[in-house]
């Protein structure tokens, strides 16, 4: 398998860069390389490439094989271009001399394609930075004004009227509200104890009036004249001179 020409990766994860080196087909990409012919960092605008063109052009001239970024990398550096007209010079299609000033002007014309890409974008940069920075001028005025207006007198003055008016409106829709509920309560209380006394109407007994019994019709109480218990006279309480005699009788016996 012949040698490539291809991309080694390094950097950090999110910001990679690589190195254009020659390697062995077999070899891991990151792994053991035969010669670094350069550096390639995509992540600047344009691309920041630096390349041995004599080492490169030698390899090729070898038989090594580019990867398709490694050929696009060296047809942008033109290493690829001069290739073409080596063989085109090896073949007799024209003279060194022919080649070399192909090779120039096309050099030429790749740089002031390439300057003229670097000054569109450093005016792109300048341009978007006084952009920002007018606006920005812009906002600052336009703050400061508002601060002004509101710290001045009359400002104030509007303010606190505004505020008053908002209180007073506000005081009046309260007070209508309350007036309302107060009514409608009062309204729904009438109601009800109105229903109540309804209620009570209907379902409250007529009041019994006893009859009189006249007198003469009264019964008079009849009592058994055999059940009437029958008073007890007291006993006479003993005088003193039975009390005498009993005494003697006592003695007697």
């Amino acid at each position: 398998m012949p040698v490539k020409i291809r991309l080694q990766r390094h950097g950090k994860k999110g910001y990679a860069f690589f190195h254009i080196v020659i390697a062995d087909g077999r070899a891991p990409r990151d792994g053991k390389f035969i010669e670094k012919l350069g550096t390639y960092n995509p992540n600047t605008n344009p691309a920041t490439i630096e390349l041995d063109h004599a080492k490169a052009l030698t390899w090729l001239k070898n038989g090594a094989q580019p990867t398709d970024t490694a050929r696009a990398i060296l047809s942008y550096r033109g290493v690829m271009m001069k290739l073409h007209l080596d063989k085109g010079v090896a073949k007799g299609a024209h003279t060194q001399e022919e080649a070399d000033a192909k090779f120039e002007k096309w050099l030429a014309d790749k740089s002031s394609r390439i300057d003229s890409k670097i000054n569109k974008l450093a005016e792109g940069r300048s341009d978007y930075y006084k952009r920002r920075m007018e606006e920005e001028t812009a906002k600052n005025a336009a703050r400061a004004a508002a601060i002004a207006a509101k710290n001045s007198p009359v400002a104030e003055a509007v303010e606190a009227d505004s505020a008053e008016e908002v209180v007073a409106e506000i005081a009046s829709d309260v007070v209508e509200t309350v007036e309302e509920v107060v009514a409608e309560v009062a309204e729904v209380a009438a109601d009800v104890v109105e229903a109540a006394q309804e209620v009570v109407a209907e379902e409250a007994p007529a009041a019994e009036v006893p009859a009189e019994v006249p007198a003469e019709e009264a019964p008079a109480a009849e009592v058994p004249a055999e059940e009437a218990p029958v008073a007890e006279a007291p006993a006479e309480e003993p005088t003193a001179e039975s009390k005498e005699d009993s005494a003697e009788e006592a003695k007697g016996e």
